[in-house]
């Protein structure tokens, strides 16, 4: 009886505990406190306040998150420099004089306060939009103090961001030092608010990356938005400056945070899936950074070379030779010089941009654009003017002094503006031509287009309406027909891409490779690549057709997504998914785009590049192998994750076969297996070799092919196999990973790379031992053999005598041909 008494006792005492730390509360309070275990919740339960522990470490923080959602996200944290540790609970209450504090309920000691007096009695209570509030208990709507003043890291419908001039206080983002540690990190995102407000993303006291100013319907060089999910609102006046959103429909959860990576993402919960979906990610690509190019510069996504003057005829490179080679910090200057004394001076427009930098701008809000360059025109130290607000006609007056810098050319369409860049009299377009002799020209020119469109039209429906002979259909029957089943993808008409490109306009060609030119489109509203075979191409009906069978079977996120195909008479075009960073190259041989690639982002990216070629060697539907693996051939989308790409000269191999022979070798020096380049044997191990190439470009930010050491002629290879042996291998690594590397896993990922470029095809590992390497689980690595081709003379002076080499190259992509004998 005794001992059923105890264990009655027992479980009453148990049931007690675990309700004192289980309790939903809907205050704070003088009579209602908040323990470890309590929760505050909002009235529809959609926000949650309480003690959390960030990825499961001993530190306790106060903080809020959603209480619907299934993966906690925290939205805001208290006491985010000084955690609770140790077994020492912590408690939310109110103390005098009407103050909410977090207290160490052991030691009485004040971890965090709100810094509030009230005279009356007060309470806490957490909102529906989030925001806890502390107000005065005889007076509900007043706010004493709220959250949504102190932001965190993350940006709620409804937030504030900017600076209120009366009272001096300021709303901005502060990224986590990491995900276990929410203490301010580096990464602030804020509105700059010494001249016309400026959005900036900042790393320290560095600027990274900077919207182009508000003008009344979104921030300048934005895409704008096809649907009417959030609102915009930017207040700009004398008492503030500040910018909120918010959503119109109730179902939609979304937020905006700052990364501790340095990225200012905006996300919306999906629940089918349970997760957040990026939305916005920036900066999204290298045109994002700032001031890339320099004065009068302007960055461009769509052309061969990603920094370009303002005008060619207008402005040239301040350092020709650092711009050739993509050092393009010194920016551009004009050709002609300015002599707005003698008023001689006009503007010139230049359309469709994100707006330059406005920290040193002027702005009135009420102006006419007339008004704007009336005023521009009389005041010399004026480089520009343009419009404030875009609604209507527009209205509103920018003034830019001193240079032009961070302007980014957008497609149309997507959100740029008109800027009329002040211009010396002889750079003007010209007129003085009488308008009579202008007015007959032009009716002349009319009459003979008219005629000549009618003429024109008449003979394509003449073709139209005739039967197709067989030379017109020829090719693209052979593909069409005896390949319609395999290829698996959708089929585009010719005008369709041709409209989406902008009839191939060449400002929106991406560059040039092995199989023609590369354009950048917009089609049915989404970024797509284009390209589009050449006549004389390199690549011919065979390549076509071995990239559309066989890519359009591959699904893997590591390998780049083919959308469709065209293929219209002599015409035939692939349609890509657009990769907004462009190609691997670009980064790591770099010396300034390298610094964006952090040791975390390049063994991302190994990694990745490893698990696409597991799935082309072992898991696709076809085995694949690649036989042009290559730094350029490795694409990269917003988020820097590596997407393998051309797959033009790839061959598949039957299930159980793992190489083949070939009589034409095709590739590019530096990442070619000896096997292969020197008897023609391609297999998996030749794709194996080419990755180890890659890895070590990507640790040394080095090429393979042309390094040159002030100690020896070997090449990358072989410096690092010499590093390696000498216990010196982290003097491979770029200067740039100096700082914040794990050494263990740059060792251990340069062992990879010297395992995967050995001699012998059989010492070198597969592609699913090489993942596991990576990931440290086969332990301790075995120590790797001397490699191929220790110096690049080695495959040039095997070829002398047994073969003849073709090679083309290129400003995007190189091709080279080796045919054997």
């Amino acid at each position: 009886m005794e001992e059923v008494t105890i264990l009655v006792w027992f479980l009453f005492l148990l049931h007690s505990i675990l309700q004192t730390y289980s309790t939903e509360i809907n205050i704070i309070s003088d009579l209602q406190s908040l323990t470890e275990g309590d929760t505050l919740v909002s009235p529809a339960r959609t926000f949650e306040l309480g003690f959390f522990k960030p990825n499961d470490t001993e530190n306790r923080y106060l903080g809020i998150w959603y209480k619907q959602i299934s993966v906690q996200t925290v939205v805001w944290v208290a006491n985010r420099e000084r955690p609770l540790t140790g077994a020492s609970l912590g408690v939310v209450k109110i103390v005098n004089p009407g103050t909410l504090v977090i207290m160490n309920n052991d030691t009485n000691r004040v971890m965090w306060s709100s810094n509030t007096t009230s005279s009356g009695g007060t309470i806490a209570k957490l909102l529906d939009n989030g925001n806890l509030v502390v107000t005065d208990g005889n007076n509900d709507d007043k706010v004493l103090w709220m959250s949504f003043d102190y932001p965190t890291d993350t940006l709620l419908p409804g937030m504030k961001l900017g600076k209120n001039f009366l009272t001096g206080r300021e709303w901005y983002l502060s990224s986590w030092k990491n995900n276990k540690d929410p203490a301010p990190g580096e990464y602030t995102f804020s509105i700059d608010t010494r001249s016309y407000p400026r959005n900036i993303l900042k790393q320290g006291a560095v600027v990274k990356f900077r919207d182009g100013p508000f003008n009344g319907v979104q921030f300048s060089g934005s895409p704008l938005r096809k649907n009417n999910v959030i609102t915009y609102n930017m207040v700009i006046n004398t008492s503030e400056v500040t910018f909120t959103y918010n959503l119109i429909s109730n179902s939609v959860i979304s937020r905006s945070i700052v990364s501790s990576s340095g990225k200012y993402e905006r996300s919306v919960w999906v629940e089918e899936g349970k997760t957040w979906e990026i939305r916005v990610s920036l900066p999204k690509d290298i045109c994002d950074m700032y001031n890339v190019c320099g004065a009068y510069g302007y960055c461009v996504m769509m052309g061969v070379q990603t920094c370009l003057c303002l005008d060619e005829k207008r402005f040239m490179p301040r350092n020709p030779e650092k711009w050739e080679i993509g050092d393009w910090q010194g920016g551009c200057f004009r050709r002609t010089s300015l002599d707005c004394k003698n008023g001689s001076d006009g503007f010139r427009k230049y359309p469709n941009v994100k707006l330059p930098d406005t920290q040193t701008s002027w702005y009135n809000m009420s102006m006419t654009l007339k008004e704007c360059e009336t005023i521009c025109t009389n005041n010399c130290t004026c480089m520009a003017y343009a419009n404030t607000d875009i609604r209507g006609k527009g209205s509103g007056c920018f003034l830019w002094f001193n240079e032009l810098i961070d302007i980014k050319l957008v497609s149309e369409g997507m959100g740029g503006q008109d800027i009329f860049v002040r211009m010396a009299s002889s750079d003007l377009d010209k007129g003085g031509t009488p308008i009579k002799i202008i007015l007959i020209v032009v009716l002349l020119a009319i009459i003979v287009l008219g005629l000549s469109c009618a003429l024109l039209c008449y003979t394509w429906r003449k073709k139209k309406d005739a039967k197709p002979t067989k030379e017109y259909i020829g090719e693209s029957l052979q593909v069409l027909e005896s390949n319609r089943e395999t290829m698996e993808l959708p089929l585009f008409s010719f005008s369709t891409i041709e409209k989406a490109t902008r009839s191939f306009s060449p400002e929106n060609k991406l560059g040039q490779g092995g199989f023609g030119p590369v354009y950048k489109g917009i089609l049915e509203g989404v970024e797509i690549a284009v390209k589009r075979l050449s006549n004389t191409s390199s690549q011919g009906l065979d390549e076509f057709k071995n990239e559309v069978i066989c890519i359009s079977k591959l699904q893997h996120r590591n390998l780049v997504k083919l959308l469709g195909c065209s293929i219209e008479g002599e015409e035939k075009l692939l349609i890509y998914e657009y990769m907004p960073n462009r190609s691997l190259d670009l980064f790591i041989f770099d010396k300034m785009l390298s610094t964006r690639l952090d040791w975390t982002t390049r063994l991302h990216i190994i990694e990745g590049i490893a698990r696409g070629l597991l799935y082309l060697h072992q898991d696709s539907r076809l085995r694949i192998i690649h036989r042009d693996l290559k730094a350029s051939n490795i694409l990269l989308d917003c988020d820097m994750n590596p997407k393998i790409s051309d797959f033009g000269i790839a061959r598949s191999v039957g299930g159980n076969e793992n190489e083949a022979n070939t009589e034409r070798v095709v590739g590019t020096y530096g990442y070619m297996s000896p096997e292969y380049a020197l008897d023609g044997l391609f297999s998996t191990k030749s794709d194996v070799f080419s990755f180890g190439v890659l890895v070590l470009e990507i640790i040394s930010g080095k090429r393979n092919r042309g390094f040159i050491h002030s100690d020896h002629s070997n090449n990358l290879i072989g410096h690092a196999w010499t590093m390696h042996n000498e216990g010196r291998s982290m003097e491979l690594v770029d200067i740039n990973l100096e700082e914040a590397i794990n050494p263990s896993e740059v060792l251990r990922s340069i062992e990879v790379g010297l395992l995967c470029v050995q001699q012998s095809p059989d010492d070198r590992p597969n592609m699913s031992s090489v993942v596991r390497m990576l990931g440290n689980e086969l332990g301790a690595l075995q120590k790797p053999k001397q490699p191929a081709f220790f110096t690049e003379k080695d495959i040039l002076g095997a070829h002398s005598s047994s073969s003849t080499i073709a090679t083309s190259s290129t400003n995007y992509l190189t091709v080279t041909a080796v045919v054997a004998r």
